[in-house]
């Protein structure tokens, strides 16, 4: 592991996380990268990363559920970016207890580890899961949280963990909630790529839960800028504050699947599946981003529009190579 001052992301593993990472290495930065720990010695999608890129990212293999791991990955650290989460609604429904493990002691262990070390910034994940349906749109930070999901609540614990530490000690912590990101590497458990993963691979009758939900999609290099803006801001105008990350657009989940098939000239049919529907009263109807705050704080603004990004992801997904990493007939939950 390289002694150079570093920045430590916990979750780089995984489709946000290593979009930052490759960020971060752009931005100059070496990267200590954090990876749940697993018997395959697999570093996610780091894997994918062009080795101009890892030669600059030192991985770690660990897990924030362990205090100990956290401890190491931070020491000597000048920023910390907390991805780490388990991240799937329907999976929270059947193991609640993991989400709590994961999402809320994992962040604590993270606090702590900050906290002890002296690291200068912290940056926690956040989601407008959180929210709940939209009460008033926008969404602003201001708007009443409303966890209708298992895993909404246990990233809500988080986030008044993040709250509290810097309340009590002065753990100089800024949040920052995406709203929904898309892009290359995301699972499928997330809508996007359920449909353009289905059609890449030749379906014309792709399988969907609910059709009415509205979502602010932003592309994931904009979520990256996102947390570098949050990282590299002026501590006055950040830390101890939370923002929200999106376009301020919404489209249902019906016009999408529209858009995506007229975008790989495909005539799409939707069947309904029961087992991707959320149960009534966990569904979130609707989410629509005000990012405003962050903004004003850091200069940050979506640069991908929804058919840019939409576009750039259909590229990816068309890749065999890429397509061979998922199950695209199958129900990922």
């Amino acid at each position: 592991m390289s002694t150079a001052t570093a920045v430590a992301v916990t979750g780089a593993e995984g489709f946000i996380g290593s979009h930052l990472v490759e960020a971060l290495v752009a931005s100059g930065r070496r990267v200590r990268a954090m990876v749940q720990y697993n018997s395959f010695s697999s570093h996610g999608w780091l894997e994918l990363l062009p080795s101009e890129v890892m030669d600059c990212v030192d991985v770690v293999l660990g897990d924030v559920r362990d205090s100990g791991s956290v401890r190491d990955l931070v020491a000597d650290c000048d920023t910390v970016y907390h991805l780490a989460a388990l991240i799937a609604i329907p999976y929270s429904y059947r193991a609640p207890r993991s989400y709590v493990d994961t999402n809320v002691s994992g962040t604590l262990n993270v606090l702590e580890a900050v906290r002890e070390s002296g690291i200068p910034r912290m940056v926690h994940t956040s989601t407008s899961e959180t929210y709940g349906t939209a009460r008033t749109v926008p969404i602003t930070e201001d708007h009443p949280i409303v966890t209708q999901s298992p895993y909404a609540a246990s990233k809500a614990g988080g986030d008044r963990l993040a709250d509290s530490y810097h309340a009590s000690f002065g753990t100089p912590v800024v949040t920052l909630r995406p709203f929904n990101t898309f892009g290359p590497r995301q699972s499928m458990r997330a809508v996007i790529p359920t449909v353009i993963g289905q059609v890449a691979a030749g379906e014309r009758k792709v399988t969907l839960g609910d059709l009415r939900p509205t979502r602010d999609f932003t592309y994931v290099k904009d979520t990256a800028a996102a947390f570098l803006a949050v990282g590299t801001a002026p501590a006055e105008r950040v830390v101890g504050r939370t923002f929200n990350a999106g376009t301020g657009g919404e489209i249902s989940v019906g016009d999408l699947v529209r858009l995506i098939g007229t975008l790989m000239d495909a005539d799409l049919a939707v069947l309904e599946d029961p087992q991707r529907l959320r149960p009534a009263g966990s569904e979130v109807m609707r989410l629509v981003c005000d990012a405003a705050r962050l903004r004003e704080a850091t200069g940050w603004a979506p640069a991908h529009g929804l058919e840019d990004g939409l576009a750039r992801t259909i590229d990816f997904f068309r890749d065999p190579a890429h397509l061979a990493r998922y199950k695209t007939a199958s129900y990922n939950v």
